[in-house]
């Protein structure tokens, strides 16, 4: 890997004193920084100076591919300027104001937002993040319905807030569920399913038809919401079969259900489209948002309502709200944001690096290795599914994706790793010549891998 400079980069950054800052910052985090989702005790955790669109550094001008795009929510890239600039201007002018105002940058985000989601879709209800999204949801389908249960699905995730991560499926909602009314079930996963399905149209079959039984057997009268990631993201980019989610609107409808889609990952050009839904002709009636609104800018999410979900709070009080419910810095930040991505092409270029670059490079990878059980994805949205056996489709031991996560930074490339997956989720704006630089990458640590077998 080589030492190189780059915008933002700190003056002294490829000399000794980078070197030292990288230190310090690493000093300052484990001493006080408490992180997420980890024992604290062994981290060692990579010092990140500066960025630019695609790649970011440390303060010794070490620079990395960035194909996790953090956490999957730098869509339109690291320090896009017309962004950075809105937030300087938006600063500049008033960087604060309550939610019980008129805010003219507020209303233009909502506008923007609104624009994008399907027709009978003119209200947003901004919070501080995904996970406040969802629990806000939750509420405003609760509070609809006067029904108090929630169907989600075991492969998900939707927070870490007390309602939201109980709505999730992994491991993370085990050791938190305080939150009542929550019922899971299987969502479609053909490569590993749970219905003994062997092609798409039965597994979206018998996933419906189990989803059905579910409410039937919980009360379809007690269920408020199904709330669904319109792709699943952490859970491994489970797209959805044709047919699953119109399915699943007319369970929903039959039943006088709320269909709550999370396009917390998901939205906002990931999977080369405004929003995910898009490609699947289902219309929910509540959609969560945030990451990609922005690219994580500045914190914000929210929620945009339906019209007959938002008329019953015409006369009648929602009981929720937040200090910092459409933050004018956020609000600016959505606005360039989103109108950056509209003027450059770049959802549109999303869909089509993934359907010409990204997903035909993978394919030819999972050809190559045996290591690879399955490819999959749309978009910037992918994940490479690692297997001890083909055959058995033993997922890869976590000692061997440890070693493959080091041997990825250890070449420049920042992935982001889920179980026995590599997630290839890099910014919107990636090149083909950056795809073809990770595809090579991947490429050796897969070699790697295959030699362990």
């Amino acid at each position: 890997m080589t030492t190189v400079t780059g915008p933002n980069t700190p003056a002294d950054a490829a000399g000794t004193g980078g070197a030292e800052l990288d230190a310090r910052t690493t000093e300052l985090d484990r001493e006080h920084v408490f992180h997420s989702w980890s024992a604290q005790g062994g981290l060692s955790l990579l010092p990140i100076a500066g960025g630019h669109g695609t790649t970011v550094w440390d303060h010794a001008g070490r620079r990395y591919l960035d194909f996790s795009s953090q956490l999957v929510n730098v869509n339109i890239g690291h320090q896009h300027p017309a962004v950075v600039a809105a937030i300087h201007e938006q600063a500049a002018t008033l960087t604060t104001i309550g939610p019980a105002t008129a805010n003219l940058t507020r209303g233009l985000a909502a506008q923007r937002i609104a624009s994008r989601a399907p027709e009978g879709f003119n209200k947003v209800f901004f919070t501080n993040g995904g996970a406040d999204a969802i629990e806000n949801a939750i509420r405003m389908a609760r509070l609809h319905t006067g029904r108090d249960k929630v169907v989600s699905t075991y492969r998900s995730y939707h927070g870490n807030t007390g309602g939201a991560v109980v709505a999730t499926g992994d491991w993370r909602r085990i050791p938190n569920e305080y939150a009542r009314g929550h019922v899971h079930v299987f969502g479609p996963y053909l490569y590993r399913s749970e219905f003994w399905a062997t092609t798409p149209e039965e597994e979206c079959e018998r996933a419906l038809r189990h989803l059905r039984r579910v409410v039937e057997c919980e009360g379809p009268g007690s269920v408020a919401a199904i709330l669904l990631e319109t792709i699943p993201g952490t859970a491994g980019v489970l797209v959805p079969p044709p047919g699953y989610l119109q399915g699943v609107r007319a369970i929903a409808d039959e039943f006088g259900i709320m269909l709550i889609l999370d396009e917390v990952m998901a939205g906002f050009g990931r999977a080369g489209e405004w929003f995910a839904l898009d490609a699947h002709d289902v219309v929910p009636d509540l959609i969560a948002f945030a990451k990609g609104v922005n690219s994580g800018y500045v914190p914000v999410g929210g929620v945009v309502i339906s019209d007959a979900v938002a008329r019953t709070f015409d006369d009648r009080v929602f009981p929720g709200g937040l200090t910092y419910s459409g933050h004018p810095l956020a609000a600016a930040s959505i606005v360039a944001a989103l109108d950056a991505m509209e003027s450059e092409g770049i959802v549109a270029h999303a869909k089509q690096i993934g359907a010409d670059v990204i997903g035909p490079g993978l394919a030819e990878l999972a050809d190559r290795h045996p290591v690879v059980g399955e490819v999959r994805g749309t978009g910037v949205f992918w994940a490479i599914e690692l297997v001890a056996d083909r055959a058995t489709r033993e997922p890869l031991s976590a000692a061997l994706i440890g070693r493959a996560k080091g041997e990825l930074v250890s070449r420049g490339l920042l992935p982001f790793i889920a179980d026995n997956r590599i997630h290839v989720v890099p910014p919107c704006v990636v090149t083909s010549d950056e795809v073809a630089q990770a595809l090579a990458t991947y490429d050796e640590v897969l070699s790697l891998l295959d030699k362990e077998l």
